[in-house]
């Protein structure tokens, strides 16, 4: 198939008070977990760090490895095939103002994360299980 993408990410998990935090994609209605792609010699904590400043103005007080999930799938009539490496993030404060127009941030419950409509679906169900055993996570879905 043309137009393959290969992108290796990073997703945050960060809990507060019973919740986490989520991203809110405006134009398609899902929520999906902070982060986002790796740059070319970038480490994965330096991505979060800049990803989490990017986006919300948050710095990282502690940052630990959970899981790592593969996904592939289509998006603009192109398949991608995403690695996310998952870390728990203690932020030094928890902030919700974006600072993008496109995507929002808000605290959800983790009694009704089940059934909020979070993707990918295969990162969802591996933080359900987490929160649960705490144990580190491998997971692979295909869209």
């Amino acid at each position: 198939m043309k137009n393959k993408e290969f992108e290796i990410c990073v997703r945050a998990v960060i809990k507060h008070q019973g919740k986490i935090l989520m991203c809110w994609n405006k134009a398609k209605k899902y929520y999906f977990f902070l982060g986002g792609h790796i740059n070319f010699g970038e480490r994965a904590r330096e991505t979060l760090a800049r990803e989490l400043k990017e986006e919300l103005n948050i710095s990282i007080k502690k940052c630990s490895f959970i899981g790592t999930v593969e996904n592939i799938f289509i998006k603009e009539n192109k398949k991608h095939h995403e690695i996310d490496l998952v870390f728990e993030i203690k932020p030094k404060k928890i902030i919700t103002k974006s600072k993008e127009d496109h995507i929002g941030f808000f605290l959800i419950d983790i009694n009704n994360f089940s059934k909020e409509k979070i993707l990918p679906i295969a990162l969802k169900k591996a933080i359900l299980k987490w929160l649960k055993d705490k144990k580190t996570f491998w997971a692979s879905q295909i869209y």
